[in-house]
């Protein structure tokens, strides 16, 4: 599917918007799907195509499928509903716990993508993973490291096309 880009590029200042509050990234590795607060990206336009760039760090057990597969979805949601599960799936892990059960979350197949998204009124950005990048330490500024990196556990920035963007009402 070739995503609208005049259509992806109308939904940026609602992702904007709602990014902040959090999002679900949301990641399928075989039969566990899995799902993580975001609350940091970029998406725009890059290589010719839209595009969408996380950052999941080392430590996280959603690193593993992202780094296994090639592709993901994120759903922001656009209202309130979601606050609880997004504090929840922030600060647990999918090591330890089924966060999409434990907060009685729904998830529905995606368009384009084998990631299932989260049911919930929101925008769904389907992405197909183009590139992975690691940090690294010697060439991020001190500033950065020491605000958030003082314990060592960097991320890896995906950067991937984004291939279907909708609205879940």
């Amino acid at each position: 599917m070739s995503v609208n880009i005049h259509e992806y590029a109308s939904f940026l200042p609602e992702i904007a918007e709602s990014l902040p509050k959090g999002a679900f990234l949301t990641t399928k590795d075989a039969d566990k799907t899995n799902t993580m607060t975001i609350g940091w990206g970029s998406f725009g336009f890059e290589w010719g195509m839209p595009t969408a760039e996380v950052m999941v760090r080392e430590s996280r057990f959603t690193k593993i499928a992202m780094d296994k597969n090639d592709c993901f979805t994120i759903t922001f949601p656009l209202d309130d509903s979601m606050k609880s599960a997004l504090a929840f799936c922030g600060q647990k892990s999918g090591r330890d716990t089924d966060k999409i059960k434990d907060c009685g979350l729904t998830v529905v197949p995606a368009k384009e993508v084998d990631a299932p998204v989260i049911a919930c009124k929101g925008i769904v950005l389907e992405c197909k993973t183009k590139a992975r990048l690691p940090m690294n330490d010697k060439q991020t500024s001190g500033e950065i490291l020491d605000k958030w990196y003082k314990s060592g556990d960097l991320h890896t920035f995906y950067f991937a096309e984004v291939v279907a963007c909708y609205r879940i009402d």
